[in-house]
């Protein structure tokens, strides 16, 4: 299947966006060497470069889909070009167009849940905040220490609630004072973004960013790396700026400093699976290390790749919600990984990474042998 447009405006798009690197582009194919599709089916990146650096006017709309902005072609280019600005660009005259993958369309219309309710799942804004009835959770009040914001995963999703609630005896049995935005949060806007329909993504930043200032937010805690990343290096370009801070990050800080202390052994071989947008996109790969080698009991080692070079889960990019046809995920591929290092529960800190490694860990047979864990979850355990 094909979608057509008009030379001038893949120029004109990719132009305004960064582009100006494709010129750089020989076409020597690393990216497409280290592409983690290419580790479970055949996809290149090269060739939609090329596509785009010629203002070609058809564009194989199936593969403008297929990445995951996992952010490894950009890393190891030797020329700088940005691919995946390459890949957001062309989505975007592809959505202009009205050219967009049918299991997203329900999520982004005008009258689509992202819009009406702030959540991908199409669940009622009034709900956002059920998951913390029973966990004497605050509402956001100005002056509080930190503002925790759970993202739409943790606040709809039946496994990744257990996350939130985890998240949230840690950082009472730390004395943290934290409240939450219950049903004036909303999507943080990246991965709709990422697909393409910059003009939804603008509608639930500027919402956000309304709340933080009328309730004088100035630190946020996100469990979330994709919230993370967007609050951080995309909600600045509305000319705000607040401290973000990953989970993973403060329960290192929370240890570092005492606020936190374990009392009791874990006694498992575990291993940390880094999520692209944690890691690779914004350089957090020690603290939850130190945080899990610092569990006492626990056995820590490492799989075949690992910070810079981990091995993407394939939920990025608004892949989180399109089908991907069995034999071609990437989960399954790093779910083997952590299996063969021998590790009895593989611990990250997304909700992607979650869903999509316990979706794997339910259809291989050697997968049920692992747990699957958010890593407040294992501090919990300890503490």
């Amino acid at each position: 299947m094909e979608t057509a447009a008009p030379i001038k405006e893949i120029a004109d798009i990719i132009l305004e966006k960064g582009g100006t690197s494709f010129q750089f582009c020989y076409q020597c194919g690393i990216c497409d060497v280290v592409c983690p599709w290419n580790k479970v089916a055949t996809f290149s990146m090269r060739k939609i470069v090329r596509q785009a650096t010629f203002g070609l006017t058809e564009i194989e709309q199936e593969d403008i889909w297929r990445c995951t902005t996992c952010g490894t072609c950009p890393q190891r280019c030797p020329r700088g070009v940005n691919q995946i600005e390459a890949g957001v660009s062309l989505r975007r005259i592809a959505t202009e167009y009205g050219a967009f993958p049918a299991s997203v369309t329900p999520i982004v219309t005008v009258s689509g849940s992202l819009m009406a309710e702030g959540n991908p799942f199409d669940l009622e804004r009034a709900k956002r905040a059920d998951w913390a009835k029973d966990l004497s959770v605050k509402t956001y009040t100005e002056g509080m220490e930190l503002l925790y914001f759970p993202g739409c995963y943790l606040s709809y999703d039946p496994r990744m609630k257990k996350v939130a609630a985890a998240t949230v005896n840690i950082l009472n049995k730390a004395g943290v004072d934290f409240g939450i935005l219950g049903a004036k949060e909303n999507c943080c806007g990246e991965s709709i973004r990422k697909t393409g329909n910059e003009d939804l993504f603008k509608h639930l930043a500027k919402e956000n960013i309304k709340n933080f200032i009328d309730l004088g937010v100035k630190k946020i805690l996100v469990s979330s790396p994709h919230c993370y990343h967007t609050f951080k290096n995309e909600y600045p370009e509305f000319n705000v700026k607040f401290e973000i801070v990953h989970m993973s990050e403060f329960l290192s800080d929370l240890m570092n400093s005492g606020r936190l202390t374990p009392v009791r052994p874990l006694e498992k071989k575990i291993t940390y699976h880094d999520p692209c947008y944690l890691g690779r996109h914004n350089g957090v790969f020690d603290q939850p290390r130190n945080v899990l080698k610092s569990l006492p009991g626990a056995q820590f080692t490492e799989m075949e790749y690992f910070r810079e070079n981990s091995f993407c889960c394939g939920g990025g990019g608004g892949r989180i919600w399109m089908e991907t046809p069995k034999g071609e995920r990437f989960s399954d591929h790093r779910l083997k990984q952590a299996v063969d290092v021998g590790a009895e529960v593989l611990v990250t800190a997304c909700p992607y990474c979650i869903t999509n490694f316990t979706d794997s860990s339910l259809s291989l047979e050697d997968g049920r042998a692992i747990e699957i864990k958010d890593i407040t979850e294992i501090v919990q355990e300890v503490i």
